[in-house]
């Protein structure tokens, strides 16, 4: 499609400018708005259909002698492609009609509805980025955008002058996208998903498990999805419709490899209920997926010096060093009835050889009803009975009345030792936080083997925690013979890093990787779902190239 080509030019250039041209204008400021400044913003929106910031639109416009600011088309461009990204995500009906009428007034050919609504737009657009750090995790993971955003700071409308004096609302535009060049990339992978949108996408409704070998009711409708999704070439799928094969054969075999390794499913060729699922993803589905997770974008942190990060969908964790990757590892998170919360902490501590404290929820509801069966359990698993946190009485299990005790009426807290079978294995990673969240080592070994990983209680387990712990400790500058022998003694050793490192989890259940392949996550805690609505995943970013 011509317009999309349009858009993926606009969005190649991704480079912000150390200093924006704008920001060199001095002695702009904003003032009171005149009575006719006022009523011509209102006959604008009588032409547009409605505004929202009145008072400020009438001062911008006043200020520039009401003429149209919006005279780079690559702003305009740049403008809608942000607010159509919003729509797409459909996280905010507001920005869902602002789409829209965009779209439809700036073919209109009225340059005043246009200008004054498009201006209205960026200061929606304006006060939407600046709220994201306050309410973004409400909006982004849980419910709709419902309040009309609050007018922009006296300093944004100055900025948003500024900008307009030089002509370069397009780099005021832009620098309001996330920091991060998976903006770009996955805007790329839309523009490909709405072209690919023209072509027929069927549906592979084959049930059961089928394995090479096994007969293909409809081998068509596989060998299309397949061609469609990316993962196998135009020629292949056309010589084997040419030869009509009507089994699963190695081609297809690793092609759909190629297509469960993109979907973090595990690759082993067999197409399941899973593998069945993402294959009929619908395009549009697709479309609001990478949008959405667009907009996650400007929740993260963009620097990669001293920082550890865990997508939970992605069962990853990684750690970075002055812009280096230094270690990834698998984790196990919480299962969806105990979700990993997103938070942000600081790892100051690794505790080697550490006790576990139980708590209180995991002991109500998954220790004591075993206890209730075996009475030994707690002997035989290294429990230890405290009176409380405080005083640290150890209670002997066998003066308890376990006839009379039950799981919500039992007064005492449980400690487990250190050693072999403890929960947290020999490292903890203290990340201190409100929801006492933090990654560890497990005995539990086998389940870094699973393609989906949530099957803890709230922390995260790290495949690889005997080496984070070694390369926290060498890069916060302890000795490696310290290390030796912490690891080696079998008694509790808190060690303090000098150097702390920030401690983020994040959810991305869509992203582009390193080589250019958009990759897509179950949605294992139901962020993604949204209401039905109806919105148009074909002219949203592709309008934005239209040029007037």
């Amino acid at each position: 499609m011509v317009f999309a080509r349009m858009l993926f030019k606009t969005l190649l250039v991704f480079a912000l400018l150390p200093l924006p041209v704008w920001a060199n204008v001095g002695n702009v400021e904003p003032n009171k708005p005149s009575e006719n400044a006022i009523t011509w913003i209102q006959q604008a929106e009588a032409e547009s259909g409605v505004v929202t910031y009145t008072q400020d639109l009438a001062m911008i416009y006043e200020y520039f002698s009401f003429s149209p600011i919006w005279h780079d088309y690559r702003a305009k461009d740049e403008l809608e492609t942000q607010i159509n990204i919003i729509s797409l995500a459909g996280i905010s009906q507001e920005f869902e009609w602002r789409a829209v009428l965009l779209r439809e007034l700036r073919v209109s050919g009225d340059w005043r509805a246009y200008d004054v609504f498009a201006t209205d737009s960026l200061l929606a657009l304006i006060s939407y980025n600046s709220q994201v750090p306050l309410h973004g995790k409400s909006w982004f993971f849980g419910t709709d955008i419902n309040d009309t955003f609050p007018s922009p700071t006296k300093t944004q409308t100055t900025n948003l002058l500024m900008a307009a004096s030089r002509n370069a609302l397009y780099d005021y535009a832009f620098s309001l996208r996330p920091e991060t060049s998976q903006y770009r990339e996955m805007a790329k992978a839309i523009v490909a998903l709405q072209d690919e949108n023209t072509s027929y996408w069927p549906k592979f409704t084959q049930r059961g498990l089928i394995k090479h070998g096994n007969k293909l009711v409809d081998s068509d409708s596989l060998i299309t999805s397949l061609e469609r999704h990316g993962v196998l070439s135009t020629e292949e799928a056309q010589r084997l419709k040419l030869k009509h094969v009507g089994f699963y054969n190695a081609v297809m075999v690793q092609a759909v490899k190629r297509f469960q390794q993109s979907h973090g499913l595990k690759t082993d060729g067999v197409i399941g209920n899973k593998t069945r699922y993402w294959l009929n993803k619908s395009v549009d589905n697709r479309i609001q997926i990478l949008a959405l997770n667009m907009e996650r974008l400007r929740l993260w942190p963009t620097g990669r010096d001293r920082i550890l990060l865990v997508n939970i969908p992605n069962y990853e964790m990684e750690l970075w060093m002055d812009k280096q990757l230094i270690l990834d590892s698998k984790v196990v998170v919480g299962r969806p009835s105990r979700r990993t919360p997103l938070f942000t902490s600081r790892l100051d501590s690794v505790v080697f050889n550490p006790h576990w404290n139980v708590p209180v929820t995991i002991m109500r509801k998954d220790i004591l009803p075993k206890v209730s069966v075996d009475n030994d359990y707690l002997s035989k698993h290294s429990y230890t009975v405290l009176s409380s946190w405080s005083n640290g009485e150890v209670i002997p299990p066998d003066s308890i009345d376990w006839e009379t005790v039950t799981p919500n009426n039992f007064p005492y807290r449980l400690q487990q030792s250190p050693g072999n079978f403890n929960a947290l294995g020999r490292y903890k990673f203290n990340t201190p936080n409100g929801n006492a969240i933090y990654l560890h080592d497990t005995p539990a070994k086998g389940l870094f083997n699973r393609a989906s990983r949530a099957f803890s209680s709230g922390c995260i387990r790290v495949q690889k925690a005997e080496v984070l712990a070694e390369v926290l400790l060498d890069k916060s500058g302890l000795e490696m013979g310290d290390y030796d022998y912490y690891r080696k003694t079998p008694k509790t050793k808190w060690v303090t890093l000098r150097k702390k490192i920030s401690v983020h989890t994040i959810y991305q259940t869509a992203w582009v990787n390193e080589d250019g392949e958009v990759q897509f996550r179950d949605d294992v805690y139901d962020y993604d779902a949204r209401p039905k609505r109806t919105i148009d995943p074909s002219a949203s970013l592709t309008a934005s190239t239209n040029q007037s």
